[in-house]
């Protein structure tokens, strides 16, 4: 069955590891009949969330309009979610944070979204696994909250500079990760 993947991004650096991981995973996944669509919430505006609690009620998922409100129909719309992203500061980089926040909005409005799948596509500097600890459980956590599957994670550790990626097996595992949806 040919789903329909989103993916989010949030690194800023286009030429990235993270960014590489990524566009190796949607290539493959992409090749076996699924549908991408891709926000790169690092490019986007994407503040966090205010809670408000009006979520929905304007017929937006937020009432303060901002880039959340056209990845929120996707991410309702899609069989499964996947965030790539790499460490910053031993957490979830703030690019993409205030949409991961957002997404609060679904419990908020009683949004019916279970049942979807969810991975993980992280990476960062040091040789130390725990580090990926900071993004890893969050989004185990928030999987676990909105009753999404987590099929898979790829966890690379030792890469800083740009092209240190390709040191590693991360773009592969990326795509294997493809044979999980």
């Amino acid at each position: 069955m040919n789903k329909k993947i989103v993916v989010i991004t949030g690194s800023p650096r286009k030429n990235g590891n993270s960014f590489a991981m990524t566009e190796a995973f949607v290539k493959e996944v992409e090749a076996k009949g699924h549908s991408v669509t891709r926000f790169d919430a690092a490019m986007k505006n994407a503040g966090g969330c205010h809670a408000c609690e009006t979520c929905f009620k304007t017929g937006k998922a937020c009432s303060f309009d901002d880039d959340f409100n056209t990845i929120a129909p996707a991410i309702l719309e899609a069989d499964a979610v996947v965030f790539t992203m790499p460490v910053y500061w031993y957490s979830i980089p703030a690019q993409i944070k205030g949409v991961i926040d957002k997404m609060f909005s679904f419990c908020v409005a009683g949004k019916e979204i279970a049942g979807k799948e969810c991975a993980l596509i992280t990476c960062c500097e040091e040789d130390d696994m725990s580090v990926m600890d900071g993004v890893r459980i969050p989004i185990e956590r928030s999987a676990a909250l909105l009753k999404w599957k987590m099929v898979g994670e790829v966890l690379i550790p030792g890469v800083l500079n740009a092209g240190d990626i390709e040191k590693t097996d991360g773009c592969k595992q990326a795509a294997d990760l493809a044979d999980k949806f």
